[in-house]
């Protein structure tokens, strides 16, 4: 790349006076640190503030000092500091793009001398699609609606703007700057399709559609929908290529593309996939996320606010205690991750201190758990399918699920992990080649299938595999493979479930159903709420080659979500455990235990999470206290026995007990998060 001889020096001058007044010998053994690419890195600390038309005094109390703190406490692979927000406006006296109003000094080469000197890699929060600026002062960059108007920050994925403003101010940060790469926010999740007339008239052109529809009742939405998520796809590619093309040590990410709100293979060079998940309800936004990510085939983190807010309520912000991030990593660590946690900077780029003690604990509590955790492989036990194709023919907007279209799905994921199942999140190219990887797959509550997926996964049931279908519009799709004939039209009842002698209403779409001979049933449904009333069949089960297909006839996931019981929970286990009888992990003591099983360096990672708490109290935003579970009963199969147990990261060996082809041991107590590490 070319880079200013001037800006390198800048950098590391502060550093090569250092070492002048070191004697020769030292001087010959040390070299300037090194900085880990991102493939390599585990542990980020993040910070922006989104400089807007207020910040009018950039730099005025940012020091050195503040950045050699962060760094001395922290211990960061990486930072991430902020380059252009929202707005529009870059927090750095850019050349090329719209500088915020007013500078005292450049913050931007404070963060990139500091992080140089020290080794850490330096990555910039840059809002990409969504440019407030940009929109206004090029009314023509601007992404048109369905009403011809251009009002709003998103900008057009077909306009110049890549070309004229992003692509070069990359450069310029990249070649001005030295920094590492790009965290680009405001992507896949704030594209929205395009309405400008000559978008319309490509449109009609490559499909052969004259109507172009304006809602989803419209004909033809799906389609138009897809075409201008192939805009989006193409404007990434675009920058991608070109920035690689520029510098290929330059590393990017497009945030949450390649996950479960972008639910498709990677086809673009990105360098990793990262994204910021849910500031309340963290647990279960990270257990749904982090799934998302596992089989990309890519280096992957997790970014933690490390602070929570009501977005109603203005001023709501509290930083969050250190039991509470804690939590919340443990569940990225568990799954193989990469961990990084969003701390905001003032109005003129300088940062609270004072919060860095959170992050301290936080960090040497990941870092102690990065050698049996970070990249490690999952055990395939259950797969959840989470349907690209599905999910693009329901969603509101282009990408991200902002009305609740995935709730199904994660309603289903929570309460499968919150009855200790070992559950990974699978997409359907996932799956490619590897079907009889997983005993069970389950398809939760999507209502369209591609025909080849479905022929795939009917192969994979014939040839022995289990597969559950939930929700009657899914078991619809089914409908020649049950065993079963429906009987009328699926309607909105409020539904009796019932498990073990107890009932739980359950608000929701209801498919009658007939068995036909060798389909069993599975669960009833008393209409009444009365268990001495009449009943219908809740769920079936049948043979198909040499394997099972069974389904359940009401939506439990949607539920489960919004107004979860036991009930539902322990109807749903139940018939998990019907059809997977024998799976490698079981745990029992507690519900509030998430268990994920990994290999790493050839040894078998049992993560246990303890997720108790009011973690999903929308009313709580912080909590200071976590109380142990336990004891936990574990039981582990295994073909030999192992030659060790160790309780990861204390390192104490375990005693246990083999036979029949299982591990058996108990925990007497789980903090927080413990990994039982098998060789």
């Amino acid at each position: 790349m070319t880079v200013k001889k001037s800006r390198i020096m800048g950098i590391m001058l502060p550093l090569l006076f250092q070492l002048s007044l070191l004697p020769v010998s030292a001087q010959q053994e040390i070299k300037a640190p090194k900085r880990l690419k991102r493939s390599e890195s585990f542990l980020g600390i993040h910070f922006d503030f989104h400089a807007g038309p207020d910040c009018t005094e950039i730099g005025k109390s940012l020091t050195r000092e503040m950045l050699e703190t962060v760094i001395d406490r922290v211990q960061p692979d990486y930072i991430q500091c902020d380059g252009k927000g929202h707005p529009g406006l870059s927090s750095y006296p850019t050349k090329v793009g719209n500088p915020a109003p007013g500078f005292i000094r450049d913050p931007l080469m404070i963060w990139r001398e500091v992080t140089a000197e020290r080794g850490v890699a330096l990555y910039l929060h840059y809002s990409g699609v969504i440019d407030q600026e940009a929109v206004n002062t090029h009314p023509e960059w601007a992404r048109v609606n369905k009403d011809g108007e251009t009002t709003g920050r998103i900008t057009s994925v077909y306009s110049p703007y890549v070309d004229e403003l992003l692509i070069p101010q990359l450069k310029e940060l990249r070649d001005f700057y030295e920094v590492d790469g790009m965290w680009v926010d405001g992507e896949c999740w704030g594209t929205e399709r395009d309405y400008r007339g000559s978008i319309l008239e490509s449109f009609r052109k490559q499909t052969g559609i004259e109507s172009v529809p304006r809602s989803p009742e419209d004909p033809c939405w799906f389609e138009f929908s897809e075409f201008c998520r192939e805009g989006f796809r193409e404007y990434l590619n675009h920058y991608v290529t070109e920035l690689h093309k520029h510098d290929p040590e330059f590393q990017i990410c497009s945030n949450w593309a390649y996950t479960s709100v972008m639910p498709e293979p990677v086809t673009i060079d990105v360098d990793f996939i990262s994204g910021d998940y849910s500031s309340t309800n963290s647990v279960n936004s990270a257990r749904s996320y982090g799934r998302s990510m596992v089989y990309q085939g890519k280096p992957w983190d997790l970014m933690a606010w490390s602070f929570a807010r009501k977005s109603d309520e203005r001023g709501s912000n509290c930083t969050k205690s250190i039991p509470q991030l804690k939590q919340e990593a443990a569940i990225v660590l568990a799954l193989g991750g990469g961990f990084q946690a969003y701390f905001k900077q003032k109005r003129d780029g300088s940062i609270y201190p004072w919060q860095m003690k959170l992050m301290e604990e936080v960090a040497k509590f990941c870092r102690e758990r990065q050698s049996v955790c970070h990249r490690a492989q999952p055990v395939p036990q259950i797969g959840l399918i989470f349907s690209g194709k599905a999910f693009y023919r329901v969603n509101t907007k282009l990408f991200a699920a902002w009305f609740g279209e995935a709730d199904p799905f994660r309603g289903l994921l929570q309460n499968l992990v919150e009855s200790q199942h070992v559950v990974d999140m699978v997409m359907e190219h996932h799956l490619t080649g590897r079907f009889q990887d997983y005993p069970l797959l389950i398809w939760p509550e999507w209502e369209y299938i591609d025909p080849n997926f479905k022929k795939e996964l009917l192969d994979y049931v014939d040839k022995g595999g289990n597969l559950l279908v939930i929700g009657p519009k899914a078991a619809a799709l089914f409908k020649d493979e049950l065993g079963v004939r429906f009987v009328g039209e699926t309607s909105e009842n409020i539904n009796g479930l019932e498990h073990e002698g107890w009932l739980a209403r359950i608000p929701s779409l209801y498919q009658k159903v007939e068995l036909e001979q060798g389909t069993r049933p599975f669960g009833r449904i008393y209409p009444d709420y009365d268990l001495d009333g009449p009943f219908e069949t809740a769920g079936s089960i049948k043979h198909y080659g040499r394997g099972r297909i069974a389904a359940v006839y009401l939506n439990l996931g949607e539920k489960y979500k919004k107004n979860g019981t036991s009930v539902n929970r322990k109807f749903l286990s139940s018939l998990v455990q019907e059809l997977f009888p024998e799976p490698m992990v079981e745990v029992k003591g507690s519900r509030y235990v998430d268990v994920t099983l990994n290999r790493i360096d050839g040894k078998l990672a049992l993560n246990l999470v303890n997720t108790s708490g009011p973690h999903d109290n929308e009313n709580i935003l912080v909590f200071d206290e976590i109380l142990p579970v336990g004891p936990l009963t574990v039981s582990i199969k295994t073909a030999v026995q192992p030659k060790r147990i160790t309780l990861e990261p204390i390192g104490r060996e375990l005693d246990y007990r083999y036979e029949n082809g299982k591990i058996f041991l108990i925990l007497p107590s789980l903090e927080i998060h413990e990994i039982i590490l098998v060789e």
